[in-house]
């Protein structure tokens, strides 16, 4: 059984071998959020005959690719920053602006708190309420906002959550924003795998918004979290201006410029991760909310937060449980605002989601 101090995340798969005994090649992992389909064949197939790319830089600039990346997130190449994944924007981002104080909306990814504190700044939470689904109040965070605010931080969808805010509720706030001099950073690492992406998604916002950013990355939805490819979109050029002047150049590989090329404009791929991922949302989300030992919060994007109601179970029991069965769950204990009979488990093949299915009934 582990510790309470010992828990793993999606990519820890190494630690989970060493922990446990287990090859992490006989491990699926429920934890790591990723695309079940892996990287595409066509993918695969046109990168394998490109690898002479690594003999030259690629463009400084990244033209061709940042005009690949606007046509698929319908904005315009110059509102577009690419980076080494998304982590590195993130970072960017905040070395940039230099928040002095930000909200973020919990419970959520630690990394943007980890990142603000490093230049200093300071963080609170604007807490999802469990009694509301950890659904937003839109009104009430608009409410919590004050001028000793200069950041707003969003996930959109949320992890662990996997609840969203819809576009016409991220104007409100923006415009709330916008009277305190707060500028608004959203993770949509994760929006392209919602049934509504042109209701969630806030990148038409930036044509009208200069106190906006976006983020996103391939790991998750292109399954290629080893490419380190990331992008941002903004309408502050100036914004731009100063990210391009500190990053450093040629921080995307050769390879991953092509391969981001290609994955941009892979309909099928994209059509058959969103159709997979559709129909596993809704029959394990219906198939669960049956059960009176859980509770189930409504996904919206990948995967989907449980909550153990039965007595006699708690996250560490059911981790551990799972894990013995090459099946990688989330403990969410550390996520804030979350306790230890809270997991999160993304949506895998219809047959690996069958057996964490059995897996839980034998404990819940």
């Amino acid at each position: 059984m582990l510790n309470h101090k010992d828990h793993f995340h999606g990519s820890d798969l190494e630690k989970i071998e060493a922990f446990y005994h287990i090859r992490k090649e006989d491990i699926i992992s429920f934890s790591a959020n990723v695309n079940p389909l892996g990287i595409s064949s066509n993918l695969r197939s046109s990168l394998s005959r490109q690898l002479d790319a690594i003999t030259t830089y690629p463009d400084r600039e990244y033209k061709e690719l940042r005009k690949c990346i606007a046509c698929y997130a319908g904005t315009q190449m110059e509102n577009v920053i690419v980076g080494n994944g998304s982590t590195e924007l993130i970072s960017l981002f905040i070395q940039t602006y230099g928040p002095k104080k930000a909200m973020i909306l919990g419970p959520t990814y630690s990394e943007y708190e980890r990142e603000i504190s490093l230049e200093g700044g300071s963080t609170l939470y604007y807490p999802l309420r469990e009694d509301m689904n950890f659904h937003m109040d839109v009104q009430d965070l608009c409410d919590s906002l004050n001028d000793t605010l200069d950041l707003l931080v969003l996930c959109n969808p949320n992890n662990p959550t996997s609840t969203a805010i819809s576009r016409r509720d991220m104007r409100q706030i923006l415009d709330a924003c916008l009277q305190y001099g707060i500028f608004v950073m959203v993770d949509e690492t994760y929006v392209e795998f919602t049934a509504d992406e042109d209701e969630i998604s806030s990148v038409p916002l930036t044509n009208y918004y200069t106190n906006l950013i976006i983020l996103r990355g391939t790991s998750k939805f292109f399954a290629a979290p080893g490419l380190r490819l990331g992008y941002a979109v903004t309408g502050n050029q100036d914004l731009i201006r100063s990210i391009n002047t500190r990053q450093n150049p040629w921080s995307i590989s050769s390879l991953a410029e092509i391969a981001g090329k290609l994955m941009f404009q892979d309909q099928e791929y994209i059509q058959k991760t969103r159709t997979l991922i559709g129909e596993e949302r809704s029959r394990l989300y219906h198939l669960l909310d049956a059960w009176d030992s859980v509770t189930v919060y409504k996904p919206t994007a990948n995967f989907m937060l449980m909550k153990i109601t039965r007595e006699q179970a708690d996250a560490d029991m059911l981790f551990d449980h799972c894990i013995r069965k090459g099946l990688m769950i989330r403990n969410c204990s550390t996520f804030p605002f979350l306790n230890n009979r809270f997991i999160r488990f993304c949506f895998m093949s219809p047959e690996q989601n069958d057996r964490l299915i059995d897996a839980f009934r034998e404990i819940l």
